[in-house]
Formats: C-alpha cells, structure tokens, sequence
C-alpha cells in the first residue's frame, strides 16, 4: 500500500513539474525575447539575448501606439470592473441570503447565462448600438456615434456579460457564510444595506478578489467585442492593437517589438496574479465550506 501511494505521488510530482515546465518555459522566452535585437532572431531562438535591448518597449508604445491601447484597456478594464461589483454584490447578496417571490426565477435566469457564449451574441449587441446611434441622430441631427467606439459603453457591455457567472460566484460563497452575524446587526439596529456593506462583504473578501482577478483577465484580453465595436484606431484596446501589431511586425520582420508588445499585455496580468495569489485561493475553495 505504501509503495502504491509513494508511486501514485512521484506520478503527481512528474506531471506538476511537466506542467509547470510547459507554462514557464514559453513565458520566460517571451520575455527574453522582448529584448532581443532583429538579427538575433536568425539564429538558434534559444540563445540567450546579447544585452538588453529596451529600446523595443519604447517603440512598441511610440510607433505602434500600443500606449494608447494600454490606456483604453485600464479605462475600459477600470469601468467595466466598477460597474460589474456595483451591480452584482447587492444582487448576490440578495439573492443568496432571502427570500421572496420569482426568486428561483431569478436564480434560474443568472444560471441561464452562464451558457451564453458572448461570441454568440456579439452582432446582435452591434445591431443593438448602430440602431441607438440612429435614433440618437434622428433626436439631435449631425453624424451621432455615441454607442460606438465609447469606452463607457463597451465597458458596460463587459459587465452586463460578465453578470451571471459572477452573480452565480457570488452567491455561492454567500450561502456559506453564517447568518449569526446579520442577526445581531440587525439588533443592534442596522439596515439591510449597512448590513451588507459592514458585515457580509468584509467577511466575503476572498470571494471578492476572486471575481475580480477572473474578470479583470477576462475584460484584459477581450477581443471580439473590442474588434467589433471598437472601429476607430484612438479607440482600440491591446488585444486588438497586439493584433494590428503581430500583422506589421510580421511584415516588416522586426520581432522585437512585437515580442514587447505581448510582454505589455502579460505584464499587468502576472503582477496582478503575483498581489492577489493568496486571496484567490481562498476565494476558490471557501466556497465549497459550509459556515
């Protein structure tokens, strides 16, 4: 038996290690690559760079503007996130913790949505904003494009998909936590919603990080919305800007900077993982505990 446990474990170890490899070893040869000079690229790809050539992250901003798509993505990033907590902490909260009339409905209604690939439903949501800008130029005239190439738009967007599952996140974690403390809020005097504000969402941190890093990776490396509703080149994010970069640099051969380009869209993500990696375990695995 402990032979069969000790094999079962140096397996474990063998595949995490494998794994581990397979992630690391692409990401630390972006990296070193964003450093690299053109000619070095010709060579053996596995080589270490030669010095450090930082010169391809200030072209990358500069010339190919990825500057200003990194500004568009925290705005859009930023919004989309505020929006998002505004709306589903009171409605995980409520959901989770009473009950009233259409309450299942409503539960079923969120659990509906976490099977709608947003893929799926991005021409109907242009339709939706080319048809408001026509109104909108029909009420005050002239050439009106509100709807399109808005950040706070495209922001809200993001939320409005991003609901059910972290409504579904949300309330998962709600139900676990004990209701002892509510009870002697309320005796104490206070309302449903200082209640919820100094009672359940200090207690809720971890779940709340949680859904934050999920939907902060999420809104950072959107495309398909971004791509479509996003036609200006003022108004692009990163991704689709990385994209326009790939097709340039891959014309004009100078890897360098689109490798600095890939480090500017993985950078913000791995530090935000590296601030947060303690809460988010916390995050995922409290919820299976009941309180």
């Amino acid at each position: 038996m402990k032979s069969r446990i000790t094999i079962g474990r140096v397996i474990t170890y063998i595949a995490l290690i494998i794994l581990a490899v397979s992630i690391i070893v692409p990401v630390g040869w972006v990296f070193l690559a964003s450093i690299k000079e053109n000619n070095e690229f010709y060579g053996n790809p596995w080589t270490l760079p030669k010095g450090f050539h930082f010169q391809n992250f200030s072209e990358a901003f500069s010339q190919a503007r990825m500057g200003s798509y990194f500004f568009n993505s925290v705005m859009v990033t930023v919004i989309a996130l505020a929006l998002l907590l505004i709306l589903a902490l009171p409605a995980a909260y409520v959901l989770s913790r009473y009950k009233f009339r259409g309450n299942k409905l409503l539960n079923l209604a969120f659990m509906a949505g976490l099977f709608i690939n947003v893929s799926y439903i991005v021409v109907p949501i242009f339709l939706m904003l080319v048809d408001g800008n026509k109104f909108l130029k029909q009420i005050f005239g002239g050439n009106v494009s509100f709807f399109l190439n808005n950040i706070f738009i495209m922001g809200l967007i993001y939320a409005s998909t991003a609901l059910p599952f972290t409504i579904y996140l949300l309330s998962s974690y709600f139900k676990t936590l004990p209701k002892d403390f509510e009870e002697a809020a309320y005796v104490d005097g206070a309302g449903y919603f200082k209640t919820m504000t100094a009672i359940i969402l200090p207690m809720a941190k971890p779940s709340i990080i949680t859904v934050i890093l999920f939907n902060f990776l999420a809104f950072w490396n959107e495309y398909i919305i971004a791509v479509t509703i996003m036609t200006e080149d003022t108004a692009k994010t990163l991704p689709v800007g990385l994209m326009n970069l790939m097709a340039a640099q891959n014309a004009k051969a100078e890897y360098g900077k689109l490798y600095a380009g890939l480090v500017i869209v993985m950078l913000p993500t791995l530090i935000l993982y590296m601030i947060v990696q303690k809460q988010l375990i916390q995050g995922m695995t409290a919820g299976g505990i009941k309180g």
